[in-house]
């Protein structure tokens, strides 16, 4: 806490220079602590007061991996980082020109809607088709305030596409979210990828990547309660609200990449394959093997990557690691394809595929062999 005061200090006495490197670091790590902090109390004073509330599928232990009824709202310390991080960026920088700005609404308004929409869900278990169609209004909302993906330079195929991947995401992080700390790690190094692209490209406004830092150090005061063994969980409102946040950046740092700076925007469904892995492996092999054996995607189940990880012999927190590891490497590669692409080398940008599948098929391999015991 002292040294948040110490750099909340130092920032406000700055005579602020955008240009200067050392202006940005100090706005960078005040975000990213100050919000950590903020979201590390928020999450403890929500389990010390919450112990029966927040609660979903408490005795549902057919779709809930833990056995343990424990609070469902970490979610709202990330939402109430982001709703802080917003005026916090702007009386601090002194910047409100940010509110003028339609991709910003686009954000503040989806973002809004995930989450209150997760919420509803985690106390009435909302119908699937209402869930759908509020993700299908957060992508209309994206392509209406020019945040949609731009890829055939087509209004009505990029749509499409906007569309289809913010539906993909929200989904994919929110089945995702079964297991102590896996949605939560995964989704911090996505944001550490774009927030590193954005870095450096220079494409990302300094909000953008103010709100990014911020939000990471939300993940990481949940984190330090939701990993194995955990004592909160983030909930559909969490789950929703993180997923449609990284969707949006998803969108901007590296979908759009090749786009604005007039690259071969083929290359750009590669670099999000690699960012994207862990998440994408998880749903494709879900998908895969619920279609083989005639059962819904949309239902909840216990037969995930990270599950059947479990059912190979590793702890959860084990399972937690390795999904660590695949994802640090997968925000290595992202990055390294965008260096590469910005430089020049488009052909390399395929190795995101190759990386891919170097994932995907051993996880997917994994569930074929090593099976949910019998009871």
């Amino acid at each position: 806490m002292k040294v948040f005061i110490y750099l909340l200090h130092r920032i406000t006495e700055i005579n602020i220079n955008l240009n200067s490197l050392d202006t940005y670091y100090y706005i960078y790590i005040v975000s990213f602590i100050g919000i950590f902090t903020f979201s590390f109390i928020v999450n403890k004073i929500i389990i010390v007061n919450s112990q029966s509330m927040g609660i979903k599928y408490k005795n549902d232990t057919a779709q809930r991996w833990s056995t343990t009824a424990k609070p469902s709202l970490g979610g709202v310390s990330l939402y109430a980082s982001f709703m802080l991080s917003v005026p916090a960026y702007a009386f601090l920088m002194n910047d409100f020109s940010f509110f003028s700005s339609h991709e910003f609404w686009g954000l503040f308004v989806a973002a809004n809607l995930a989450f209150f929409m997760g919420v509803y869900d985690d106390y009435s278990c909302t119908k699937p088709m209402l869930k759908l169609s509020v993700q299908i209004l957060n992508g209309l909302i994206f392509i209406l305030t020019g945040n949609g993906i731009v890829l055939f330079d087509n209004y009505i195929i990029d749509g499409i596409i906007t569309i289809i991947w913010v539906v993909a995401v929200m989904n994919s992080l929110n089945m995702l979210d079964n297991m102590d700390g896996i949605t939560a790690t995964v989704s911090l190094f996505i944001l550490l990828a774009c927030a590193t692209i954005f870095i450096l490209s220079g494409a990302g406004s300094l909000i953008w990547l103010v709100l990014i830092i911020a939000q990471m150090g939300a993940l990481v005061g949940f984190l330090a309660y939701n990993i194995n063994p955990s004592k909160i969980f983030m909930g559909d409102g969490g789950s929703q609200f993180l997923a449609l946040f990284v969707a949006f950046f998803g969108i901007k740092a590296i979908w759009n990449l090749p786009a604005d700076f007039h690259l071969p925007t083929w290359t750009a469904p590669f670099l999000v394959v690699a960012a994207f892995t862990p998440t994408i492996a998880d749903t494709l092999t879900v998908m895969i093997n619920r279609r083989r054996r005639g059962v819904s995607v949309m239902l909840g189940g216990k037969d995930h990557t990270t599950h059947h990880l479990v059912y190979r012999g590793f702890s959860d927190f084990k399972v937690w690691f390795i999904f660590t590891i695949i994802s640090a490497f997968s925000f290595l590669y992202a990055v390294q394809l965008s260096s590469l692409l910005m430089n020049g080398y488009y052909m390399l940008t395929i190795l995101g595929g190759v990386f891919f599948f170097a994932i995907f098929i051993p996880l997917y391999r994994n569930t074929l062999k090593y099976k949910a015991p019998q009871n």
